[in-house]
């Protein structure tokens, strides 16, 4: 019985390895020409998450500033409430000063009339400051929480698509191997075609270890 090693020394059996390893690569770089194209989805599928990611902290940020600048007018605008209140207030008290001056009789119920009206105005205008404080900070954590929002579902949309590149690259390993094998036996039909014996299983074997093994994911 002729070694496979004598048999791979006839020039016909170096063609038809040199056919199988022609075969091989050619399978090989489609199984690479797929991983890349598996890469490059992924990675234009986490720049896309990322520009959301951005833009969605962006929308955040202007919110933010907006309500800190509807905080900042509802204080100025209470601050001036408040002053204006005061400065009626001492209005009103001059006012009974001067009716005290003109009638004494009625001085006390003057000066308790203004004092109620300035505690009623003041009191308002706080109220009001802590409405429009309130609604404002409402407001930016409603915003805060839908940015949030969003960029979990814009992360989270990935997943689907790893997925199926994984699948994808599982199933073009299979189809290796199952190449792999039908190659096995075409090579051996050549084999007998040109005369030259079969290998045994342990050929076969050393045959496939020949063979260029595809780069697992």
């Amino acid at each position: 019985m002729t070694e496979p090693a004598e048999a791979f020394g006839d020039p016909n059996s170096h063609q038809a390895l040199a056919v199988l390893t022609l075969a091989q690569r050619t399978a090989d770089e489609h199984i690479g020409q797929a991983q890349r194209q598996g890469e490059q989805l992924l990675a234009e599928a986490r720049r896309s998450a990322d520009q959301i990611a951005r833009e969605a902290q962006g929308y955040s940020d202007e919110m933010r500033r907006q309500a800190d600048k509807v905080l900042a007018d509802a204080r100025a605008s209470a601050e001036q409430s408040a002053r204006d209140a005061a400065q009626h207030a001492d209005d009103v008290r001059r006012e009974g000063e001067r009716l005290l001056t003109e009638a004494q009789t009625t001085a006390e119920q003057v000066v308790a009339d203004a004092n109620d009206t300035s505690e009623r105005l003041v009191t308002e205008a706080q109220a009001n400051a802590e409405q429009i404080t309130q609604d404002a900070q409402d407001a930016a954590d409603a915003l805060e929480q839908d940015a949030q929002q969003r960029y979990e579902e814009a992360v989270g949309s990935l997943q689907p698509q790893r997925e199926a590149l994984q699948q994808e690259i599982e199933s073009l390993q299979q189809f290796d191997r199952e190449y792999r094998a039908q190659l096995v036996a075409f090579m051996q039909g050549q084999l007998r075609q040109l005369g030259v014996e079969t290998p045994n299983a342990g050929g076969e074997t050393q045959l496939l270890a020949q063979l260029p093994v595809a780069r697992e994911a």
